[in-house]
């Protein structure tokens, strides 16, 4: 048997001791610590197969595998959040490099981000020394932050950044705090800027609102807190902010709105700055002193709340008045500062400093022009349908003591004067007058006024009168047309205009047939400055009205050479035109503008359909000119020279001569008579047929005119003596006489 089994399977040792103890030891499922693939657990089965047992009713022990997983799994979800974190805050830290890149590779050139000069001011004063006006950007001189009163600047701190000692440029509280109130008012109340934000935009960039701008300003403040200390950074902000009305700095703010210096404002006027930085051109007290009342008691609430004043200082100064003083250089003196801008370049180049002009304006006389102006426009400008008006007086030497561009500067600062150009009509005559007597006729040349058609163009007077034969000095003083056409015909279109070129019109004119009746325009300076020398004795002028220019130091830049004599006029022949320009003023169409006790002489002019009125008119001491009609050169209501401007000069002219020693006219007094009466005789032409020659003791008397305007027919002329055989140094006539003489010169 025993052999059998070994026949049948592997021999088998015998076991001794505890290992034969434990040989038929034997373990069953549910004995076994699950793990591996033994997670769900396995039916037991007893090998007898006794179904018995109670291992299917058994509920499985609790698995700690679950418990490790889900532990797994919140430490993993803790590590994915702080990785995902760390990876958007590398590519938010990236994009915030990559802006500040971007931004400041926009900023302006790293040479240029140095704290820019103040723009230079312009200072503009009389003849007296006394302020005009201020041109540029009208900045008062820099101020030191201590010399100011402690509460000005911390009037701003308080409305405008109280954390201004505590942040760095940028206040991220400030911005949180304007973004919240913002979002509660619906729209934009409060702004998050900082005082240095404010300063570095003012300094270096535009006004513009887009988020490129803020973020250059947030940089650039950055870079301002790192360079100056904040009491630096804040005497640069109230020396630079815009307080409206042209005025940058508090020093120029306080100047223009107190009268006084900034060291000297008051807490309420303090107050009342401070509240303009929010809306300058708004608040301005000149043009809204409510608004800005309103917004300086804003001002001292917050300097009360932020401890800066207390609470019965601030109630002290609410309601406080403060008087707006009318700025220096309001009114039509800024058409005269306007005009010196426009030459200051070739005077002295490009301006990179504060300059002092001393003008030849006399402050008195521009106001005493001003008026006459603006009156005389207010009271008759609707019954003559005219709506501006232009002044010009200067020193016979060309100095301009008044200008007056135009009613109101505020309105329109087109400058009347200087820039615009019109018709002058007979007030052009007189330089048709001196070419007649430079070419050897005299004030009592006879010539006719008759109509007249040159190839179809048919000159008329003023009253569609014709008075035959008159003296040139009664023909200049009634301004008649035919009388002048035919003169300027006779001495040639050409030589006016050279005459009129020589005495000072720079303007083209156009030399033909009209130019004797003031077809070509010209302005009014032009115009005054080429009667100058009739009232000079006969020499040029170049008007002007700068004498000098320095620095605010003192430093001279531009010293006015005195004109190179430049005789233009001979003494005989501007005592001719002297003479027969007093007559206008005498019997003539400016009648009204005669001053009693000084010589006086001018002429007036109108243009066709009456939509230009002049009248110049000089004395030894001044000479004026006025001009009144529309901007869009439409007619008047009938204005003529005679009217409205001679009313004008003489209000001027009377105020102006009052208390100045009374002195004639160069030359007035002169003899200008030929000595052989057989030369007046020669130049004497009778109305109409052939040519007699009639020599006249005496010229007959002008003829009056009525103070409308019209004129009257003047009494015929002195019957002349028997004839007397012609002078063999006349000047030769047309055979058929003057209207005979045109026909050969116009039709041969």
């Amino acid at each position: 048997m025993a052999w059998g089994r070994k026949k049948g399977g592997a021999r088998k040792e015998p076991l001794f001791g505890l290992p034969a103890a434990l040989a038929d030891l034997r373990l069953s499922p549910s004995d076994r610590i699950p793990g591996g693939d033994d997670d769900k657990p396995a039916k037991s089965k007893s090998k007898s197969g006794d179904k018995s047992g109670d291992s299917g009713s058994e509920k499985p022990r609790p698995s700690r595998s679950g418990s490790k997983r889900r532990s797994k799994s919140r430490g993993f979800g803790i590590g994915r959040l702080f990785y995902w974190t760390a990876v958007l805050g590398l590519w938010a830290g990236i994009a915030v490099i990559g802006v500040v890149v971007w931004v400041g590779a926009h900023l302006p050139p790293i040479q240029s981000l140095e704290i820019p000069k103040r723009p230079p001011t312009i200072q503009i004063v009389g003849i007296d020394g006394s302020v005009l006006a201020q041109r540029g950007e009208m900045a008062g001189a820099n101020i030191a932050l201590k010399d100011l009163p402690p509460y000005l600047p911390k009037a701003f701190i308080a409305i405008e950044d109280r954390r201004f000692y505590s942040h760095y440029g940028v206040d991220p509280v400030g911005i949180l705090r304007a973004a919240v109130t913002n979002i509660l008012h619906r729209g934009v109340s409060q702004g998050g800027s900082t005082l240095t934000q404010q300063l570095a935009k003012n300094l270096f960039l535009t006004q513009e609102r887009t988020m490129q701008r803020k973020l250059q300003e947030a940089e650039l403040a950055l870079w301002l807190e790192r360079k100056h200390s904040k009491n630096e950074i804040l005497e640069l902000y109230l020396n630079r902010v815009y307080f409206g009305s042209g005025a940058y700095g508090v020093e120029a703010a306080a100047q223009r709105y107190f009268g006084k210096s900034a060291k000297n404002v008051t807490l309420p006027e303090a107050a009342m700055l401070a509240g303009l930085v929010k809306s300058p051109s708004r608040l301005a007290p000149n043009r809204n002193p409510e608004g800005a009342e309103q917004r300086a008691q804003i001002v001292l609430a917050a300097m009360a709340d932020a401890k800066f004043i207390t609470e019965a200082q601030a109630k002290a100064s609410i309601g406080q008045p403060s008087i707006a003083v009318k700025p220096a250089g309001a009114g039509t003196v800024n058409y005269v500062a306007d005009w010196i801008g426009e030459v200051l370049d070739d005077l002295v180049g490009q301006i990179d400093q504060d300059i002092v002009v001393q003008t030849t304006i006399d402050p008195k006389l521009q106001n005493v022009a001003e008026a006459a102006v603006i009156d005389e426009l207010a009271a008759k400008s609707v019954k003559f349908n005219v709506s501006q008006g232009a002044l010009v007086a200067m020193t016979p030497d060309g100095a301009v003591r008044a200008m007056v561009g135009g009613r109101n500067y505020a309105e329109s600062q087109y400058n009347r004067a200087v820039t615009a150009k019109r018709q002058p009509g007979s007030a052009f005559k007189p330089f048709v007058y001196l070419t007649a007597v430079e070419a050897g006729l005299t004030p009592d040349t006879i010539r006719t006024d008759a109509p007249l058609d040159i190839k179809g163009w048919k000159p008329e007077n003023y009253t569609h009168e014709y008075f035959g034969s008159v003296t040139l000095t009664q023909a200049l003083a009634m301004s008649l047309n035919t009388v002048a056409v035919r003169l300027g015909v006779e001495v040639g279109a050409k030589n006016v205009v050279r005459t009129a070129h020589r005495l000072g019109i720079s303007s083209k004119l156009e030399p033909n047939v009209s130019i004797a009746l003031g077809t070509s325009e010209v302005s009014v300076i032009e115009l005054v400055g080429a009667y100058a020398p009739f009232a000079n004795g006969g020499y040029s002028v170049s008007p002007h009205v700068v004498t000098k220019i320095r620095t605010s130091t003192g430093k001279l830049l531009y010293d006015r050479p005195a004109d190179p004599p430049n005789q233009v006029i001979e003494p005989r022949y501007d005592a001719m035109m002297n003479s027969m320009m007093r007559e206008t003023l005498i019997s003539g169409t400016a009648r009204k503008a005669e001053i009693p006790g000084w010589t006086a002489a001018g002429k007036t002019g109108t243009s066709q359909d009456y939509r230009d009125a002049w009248f110049i008119g000089y004395t030894a001491k001044l000479v004026t000119g006025v001009w009144l009609g529309n901007d869009d050169n439409s007619p008047t209501k009938k204005a003529t020279g005679g009217g409205l401007p001679v009313e004008v000069w003489t209000r001027f002219m009377k105020s102006a001569l009052q208390g100045v020693p009374v002195a004639a006219i160069p030359n007035s007094q002169g003899s200008w008579a030929p000595a052989n009466l057989m030369q007046i005789s020669s130049q004497i032409t009778a109305p109409s047929g052939p040519m007699q020659i009639q020599p006249q003791t005496q010229a007959p008397p002008p003829a009056p005119v009525p103070s409308g305007g019209g004129y009257y027919r003047p009494p015929p002329p002195t019957p002349a003596r028997a004839s007397v055989p012609p002078n063999p140094n006349a000047r030769p006539e047309a055979a058929a006489g003057l209207d005979g003489w045109l026909a050969d010169r116009l039709f041969r």
